[in-house]
């Protein structure tokens, strides 16, 4: 849970990414104990504040808001190190992602990042269709939405140089496998997004 961080500050201090982000791991963590959505039965009362309605959310804070519009979360690369390291075993991480998806459901993310928040749902959606990765429909799904998002033509064509590069190293699948059991990731993901 965030409210076990005392604040170390070995989270950031381990993070590759951290000279890149407008807040460090521990802030953000900081920023959600000060929100108090850490408590489980943590029952706040509805914010006045503008922007929390503009998001649709009565009970976010100022707090949280800073948290999920931060460019930070998007430059996590989910290495796990922060959460190695926390000696309080904080799942850093997993907070980063929770606050991805809030930034998502709550419309904070800013617009210079909409192909990576459409990276990101494809490949999810990917992962919950197939039970795997399916590198091609990924590609083809995640330059079709991303074109029809900003209409850059060099998007379409900026990898495509690279497949004939793949097929001689037996790297170029035009489909990819899917798992037997897909129901057993249709219950993990159920379990961990809405919808």
């Amino acid at each position: 849970m965030s409210r076990d961080c005392y604040q170390c500050g070995k989270c950031s201090a381990g993070c590759p990414m951290a000279e890149r982000m407008d807040l460090l791991p521990n802030r953000l963590i900081r920023l959600v104990q000060l929100d108090g959505f850490c408590e489980p039965d943590s029952s706040k009362q509805a914010s006045s504040s503008g922007s929390a309605s503009k998001v649709g959310h009565s009970a976010v804070n100022e707090k949280l808001l800073k948290a999920t519009s931060s460019q930070a979360i998007w430059q996590c690369v989910s290495c796990q190190t922060c959460s190695t390291r926390c000696p309080q075993s904080v799942d850093c991480a997993g907070i980063i992602d929770a606050l991805r998806e809030l930034s998502v459901v709550w419309g904070t993310t800013s617009s210079a990042l909409n192909r990576t928040v459409v990276f990101q749902r494809v490949f999810l959606d990917n992962i919950r269709r197939n039970g795997r990765l399916d590198e091609m429909e990924l590609i083809g799904l995640f330059k079709m939405k991303a074109f029809l998002g900003d209409f850059s033509v060099p998007l379409l064509f900026k990898d495509a140089m690279l497949g004939p590069q793949m097929i001689p190293r037996k790297k170029f699948h035009l489909r990819g496998k899917k798992v037997r059991d897909r129901g057993i990731v249709s219950r993990i993901f159920s379990r961990c997004q809405p919808g």
